[in-house]
C-alpha cells in the first residue's frame, strides 16, 4: 500500500472529480459512512455524539457524520470552530442537509459554543473534524480551543482522516493536536502516522479507500509500506541439497575489548536468521568471548593496540573475505584511531555488499570513506544526525526527508531505526516498516538487525530487499516477544531467540 503526502491527496481529489466524476459530494458522503461504522464499532448502542467541525471539507465529512448519526438514533451535538456564512461551499451542503435532519450547529461566535466545550466530557464520543491535510500554520481561535476542550474532556476520540494539529506530511504538531483512539484515514495513509506526534496522537488508525478509483491508489508515491507477502517473497528458500555455504557465509568485523557484547549478539542473530556460517574478524578477547558463547562461530583474531582493531589487520581480512557473501561492519567496534585507519585501509579495497552499522556509521561520519560495493548504511537518528551533519531534533522532524537525503549523500541503501523504521536508496520510494513495538527501544536491538540484513546480503538479496525484508523480520520477532514476554522488558538477546519462529510466520502469510 502507497503512502500518500497532502500534495498527493490533493491531486487524487482532483483526478477522481475530473475523470471519475467522483464530486467532493459523493467523497463526503462515503468518508463519512466510513467514519460512521467506525464510530459503531466503539459504540454499537446509540448513545452521546459530539461532532466538531472546521470551515473546509474535514468539516463536511463531520456534517456527513451528524446526519447520518442523527439518522440511526444517535443524540448528535455539532459545535462549529468557525462563524455561518465562512465555511467552504462543499461544506455548506452538508451542513444544510445535516440541519435537514434535525441537527443544528453550533457556531463559534455563539455564547454557548465555550459552553458546549466545557461540557465535551459529559458526551461519549467525540469526532474530530476541524482539519484535513491541507493545515500547514498553527491552529489559532476557535480550532486552538476546540482541540484543548476535545483533550482535555477524557473522552474517546474518533478523528477524520488525521489528527487536526497534525501536520500530514511530518507527524510534527501545528501548535496543539487532537489525541486520537482511532483515526480513519481517507484513501490512503499519511507520513504523519509513521513519525513526529502523529504517531502517538492518530491511535489506532485504519484505512478506507471511499471507493477511489483502484488505479489512483495504486499509483506509485514517494513511500510505501512494507506488507508481510511481499517479505515472504523475499526470504529465500533452502532447498534440500544445500551445503552450508550455499545459505550464505557472513563475515563479522565487530567488537572491541570493551564491547565485545554486540559482536556476540550479531552473529547469533545471524545464525538465527539461517546463515550457513558466521566468521567473526575481531581482537583476540573478542574471539574468546564468541568462542564461549557461540561455538559454531569461525574465528579470525586480528591485530589490536589497546584492545581495538589495528590497521595490520588490512591482509587478513582481505583475505577472509573471498570466502563470504557478505559484511558486517561495526557493532561494538569502537571509533579510536587506529580502528579508523584499519576501516580507511579495508575500505579503500573492499568489494563485498556490507551492512555499515554502529561505530563503522561513526567512522563515516569522522571522516572515514565509504567502500565503494554495495552496502546499507543502518543509523539509529543520532548516527543519521552525525552523518548528515544535524541535530538529533532535525532528523526527527522530517524522517522521510532524512533518509532520502542520507541516501543520495552516501550513494547507498539507508535504513533509518526507529519506530517504523524507514529504508530507502537513490532514487526509490521510502518503504515504511510496520512491524515492532516500544520493548524493542533497548540494547542490542541494532546489532540483532545488522545481523538479521547481513544475513540476507549473503543469501544474494539485493541491498533494498534485504533491508526492507530485515526490518520487517527483525521487528515482527520483537512482536512475538511483546506477545509471549509482555511489552516492556525483553531484551535483544530474547529476540534472537524468536527470529526463526519470526520468518516462519512471515512465510505462513503466502
Amino acid at each position: 500500500m502507497w503512502v500518500a503526502n497532502a500534495e498527493r491527496c490533493r491531486k487524487i481529489d482532483q483526478i477522481a472529480e475530473a475523470e471519475y466524476g467522483l464530486t467532493p459530494k459523493i467523497l463526503m458522503e462515503r468518508a463519512g459512512g466510513a467514519v460512521f461504522n467506525a464510530i459503531k464499532e466503539v459504540m454499537p448502542e446509540p448513545g452521546k455524539i459530539s461532532i466538531v467541525c472546521g470551515r473546509g471539507k474535514n468539516g463536511g465529512d463531520g456534517f456527513v457524520v451528524a446526519r447520518i448519526a442523527a439518522e440511526a438514533g444517535y443524540e448528535v451535538e455539532c459545535l462549529v470552530a468557525g462563524v455561518a456564512g465562512t465555511l467552504c461551499r462543499e461544506a455548506e451542503e452538508q451542513l444544510n442537509l445535516m440541519v435537514g435532519s434535525g441537527v443544528n450547529p453550533i457556531y463559534s461566535d455563539e455564547p454557548k459554543f465555550a459552553r458546549k466545550l466545557e461540557c465535551l466530557s459529559c458526551r461519549e464520543i467525540i469526532v474530530d473534524a476541524l482539519l484535513g491535510t491541507g493545515a500547514r500554520t498553527a491552529v489559532a481561535g476557535p480550532i486552538e480551543d476546540a482541540i484543548k476542550a476535545i483533550n482535555a474532556s477524557g473522552v474517546p476520540v474518533v478523528a477524520i482522516d488525521i489528527p487536526s494539529g497534525i501536520e500530514a506530511d511530518t507527524g510534527e504538531e501545528l501548535g496543539d493536536s487532537v489525541w486520537a483512539l482511532r483515526t480513519v484515514t481517507l484513501g490512503m495513509p499519511k507520513p504523519c502516522f509513521f513519525e513526529g506526534m502523529g504517531l502517538e496522537h492518530a491511535g489506532y488508525w485504519t484505512v478506507d479507500d471511499i471507493g477511489l478509483p483502484v488505479q489512483l491508489l495504486k499509483d506509485p508515491t514517494e513511500a510505501k509500506l512494507i506488507c508481510d507477502k511481499k517479505v515472504a517473497d523475499i526470504l529465500p528458500e533452502r532447498l534440500r541439497a544445500y551445503h552450508k555455504v550455499d545459505s550464505g557465509m557472513v563475515l563479522l568485523i565487530a567488537g572491541s575489548y570493551a564491547m565485545p557484547g554486540a559482536a556476540v549478539m550479531a552473529a547469533k542473530a545471524a545464525y538465527r536468521a539461517g546463515a550457513g556460517m558466521v566468521l567473526v574478524a575481531s581482537v583476540p578477547s573478542v574471539c574468546q568471548v564468541i568462542s564461549h558463547h557461540i561455538p559454531e562461530c569461525l574465528l579470525v583474531p586480528l591485530p589490536e593496540v589497546d584492545g581495538v582493531l589495528a590497521p595490520k589487520a588490512l591482509d587478513k581480512i582481505m583475505e577472509t573475505a573471498n570466502r563470504c557473501g557478505s559484511a558486517i561492519f561495526g557493532p561494538g567496534l569502537g571509533h579510536e584511531e587506529p580502528t579508523l585507519d584499519a576501516l580507511s585501509e579495508i575500505w579503500a579495497r573492499w568489494e563485498l555488499p556490507s551492512v555499515i552499522d554502529a561505530d563503522a556509521l561513526n567512522a563515516v561520519a569522522m571522516g572515514v570513506s565509504l567502500p565503494l560495493s554495495d552496502k546499507i548504511m543502518t543509523p539509529h537518528p543520532g548516527e543519521m544526525a552525525r552523518l548528515l551533519k544535524e541535530s538529533a531534533a532535525e532528523v526527527q522532524r522530517d524522517r522521510f526527508k532524512s533518509v532520502r537525503t542520507a541516501a543520495e549523500v552516501y550513494q547507498s541503501c539507508v535504513v533509518l531505526k526507529g519506530p517504523h523504521t524507514l529504508v530507502t536508496e537513490p532514487g526509490a520510494p521510502v518503504m515504511v516498516n510496520q512491524t515492532g513495538n516500544p520493548g524493542m527501544a533497548t540494547a542490542g536491538m541494532g546489532d540483532v538487525l545488522s545481523g538479521i540484513i547481513g544475513t540476507l546480503l549473503a543469501q544474494d538479496v539485493c541491498p533494498i530487499e534485504a533491508a526492507s525484508a530485515g526490518v520487517f523480520w527483525h521487528g515482527e520477532a520483537g512482536d512475538i516477544c511483546a506477545r509471549e514476554i509482555g511489552q516492556i522488558g525483553f531484551t535483544a538477546t530474547d529476540l534472537i531467540e524468536k527470529i526463526p519462529s519470526a520468518r516462519s510466520r512471515i512465510v505462513d502469510s503466502l
